[in-house]
């Protein structure tokens, strides 16, 4: 019988680190993005990760708190969503409300209907989508 090889650790692929400075920095701009896109403080948390709307709340009375590496990717994917449609939309007021148009892309939802499913690859979603319509340029 051959004897066993060991078998070596398998290292962890890095995380993306944020400063305290750019977590900050985040959580206002996601701040301002959800009133341009006129969610309501229950439609923010959800898209947060189901963080208290108390803690929203907070946010948008300038109080930033801490952010884990989950709450720090959404606020990341939101952010490129954002910049993806100020990229595709010369009116930005036009991309604002892309986010709550039905889409037949989307079966007929709107992005945001589908971002509100929850989980952050809902959030990926809409982003892979921007910037493959974007890419086409």
């Amino acid at each position: 019988m051959p004897a066993l090889r060991p078998v070596s650790p398998v290292t962890p692929a890095p995380v993306a680190q944020f400063s305290r400075a750019e977590i900050a920095a985040m959580q206002r701009a996601v701040v301002n993005l959800f009133e341009r896109w006129d969610l309501t403080d229950e439609q923010a948390s959800r898209l947060l990760g189901d963080i208290s709307v108390r803690t929203y709340q907070r946010w948008k009375s300038g109080s930033p708190g801490r952010a884990g590496i989950d709450l720090a990717e959404r606020m990341s994917n939101l952010l490129g969503i954002h910049k993806a449609l100020r990229m595709l939309f010369r009116d930005a007021e036009r991309g604002y409300g892309w986010v709550s148009r039905a889409n037949a892309d989307f079966d007929g939802r709107s992005a945001l209907d589908v971002m509100l499913d929850g989980r952050i690859t809902d959030l990926m979603r809409v982003r892979r989508y921007l910037d493959a319509r974007r890419g086409q340029w």
